[in-house]
């Protein structure tokens, strides 16, 4: 075997020795029994490829400790389809590497058809609440960053004092909030869906957090338009992760989304922002 191969085989030992690790720790802590009997049984194959390549390599080879950890976290904060989607592109990969080595290493192509099984099995098993409900996350995401983010635009125009320009997004935020939430609520139940509270609390939670993240920069920074700047900033880092984490969990298209919620976030601040000034001097204020 030549230096390139041998290489390569090395890396994929390691590869199902850190996939190992993850699909065990994610299997001792999955609630449901069925799922984690699945990551179980991954786990024991993963930790069996490991010792294909170990005969290959003649090598002893250790986990990605900080890698398996980073995964680990990334389930217990954002939720274990996260993480599995995740290991699905990992498993991709290694379908694909297995297939450069194929003509090098006997036996290699039943590990590659075993990596092709489990991406079947986790698209199989993932059912997880946060993801039933993230058309109710959606909602009240796209109907902060959109509402809040032209009124602060506007605001910041109109408004000469950071303080008020803080006090006018709450009121303004913390209202649509509940407005939001309500309206979710109604219109769930008159659709006769039994989960209709638990969608309006997942509505208004994301509405709130979304609010509370745009307001900090006028709390926090006496200039207005600094502090306006720097929401920007943040209403587009939020679009950012959230179509991330979306795109991973549920196999979506990340640019299209990410520039379709930005460009009319960024759309609506600046015809509020020029709406701002044309309105102050029409009317004649100067606060």
């Amino acid at each position: 075997m030549d230096k390139k191969t041998m290489k390569a085989a090395i890396a994929a030992q390691v590869s199902e020795l850190t996939e190992h690790l993850v699909y065990s720790a994610l299997a001792g802590s999955c609630k449901d029994a069925a799922n984690a009997e699945v990551l179980r049984s991954i786990a024991a194959a993963e930790l069996a490829h490991a010792g294909f390549w170990q005969k290959i390599t003649g090598a002893q080879a250790a986990p990605e400790r900080l890698r398996a950890g980073r995964i680990i976290l990334m389930a217990r904060v954002l939720g274990i389809t996260f993480a599995l989607k995740l290991m699905e592109r990992g498993e991709k990969r290694a379908s694909r590497r297995y297939g450069d080595l194929s003509s090098a290493v006997p036996g290699l192509a039943a590990i590659a058809a075993d990596e092709d099984a489990h991406e079947r099995q986790l698209l199989g098993m993932l059912d997880e609440e946060r993801l039933r409900y993230v058309g109710s996350i959606v909602l009240g995401l796209n109907d902060a960053l959109v509402e809040l983010t032209g009124a602060l635009a506007g605001f910041t125009l109109a408004l000469s004092d950071t303080k008020l320009i803080t006090l006018a997004g709450l009121v303004t935020g913390i209202s649509a909030a509940f407005s939001m939430a309500a309206s979710d609520y109604l219109s769930s139940k008159a659709e006769g869906d039994a989960t209709a509270g638990k969608s309006a609390i997942y509505t208004g939670v994301a509405y709130l957090i979304t609010v509370i993240l745009m307001i900090l920069p006028f709390l926090l920074i006496d200039s207005k338009f600094l502090s306006l700047g720097i929401t920007l900033c943040i209403v587009i880092s939020i679009i950012a992760l959230f179509n991330y984490y979306i795109s991973v969990a549920k196999e979506l298209d990340f640019k299209r989304r990410f520039l379709e919620m930005a460009l009319i976030s960024m759309g609506v601040a600046a015809f509020s922002f020029a709406l701002g000034y044309v309105l102050k001097g029409m009317l004649g204020i100067d606060a």
